[in-house]
């Protein structure tokens, strides 16, 4: 059976992280959920990418195991604040995170 990312992470956040770059946070309450995001090929930078819509290169997965957290960093579309920015905060861009299966 398929588990949802958000049946195991206890935070799905995004937020800004500079002028060129978005920040995923997900937190989770215990290591066996974290352990099975992170082994996840749902969460590789080669999936954020195409769930995104930017190149490979940009994305970075970072797992940090002490935490139960795992951050996403991946470059802006647009700088945050320029014509055709819809969320200069980057708090409404984790929505697609919130469909995803590992």
């Amino acid at each position: 059976m398929a588990t949802r990312l958000v049946d195991l992470a206890r935070v799905v956040r995004s937020k800004n992280a500079g002028p060129l770059q978005i920040t995923f946070d997900l937190m989770f309450t215990d290591r066996a959920g974290f352990e099975q995001a992170a082994a996840s090929p749902a969460l590789t930078p080669r999936e954020i990418a195409r769930l995104y819509g930017v190149d490979p290169a940009t994305v970075a997965v970072i797992p940090f195991a002490p935490a139960h957290a795992i951050k996403i960093v991946l470059e802006r579309p647009v700088v945050a604040g320029s014509p055709g920015d819809s969320d200069v905060y980057g708090a409404q861009q984790h929505r697609p995170l919130l469909g995803v299966v590992l």
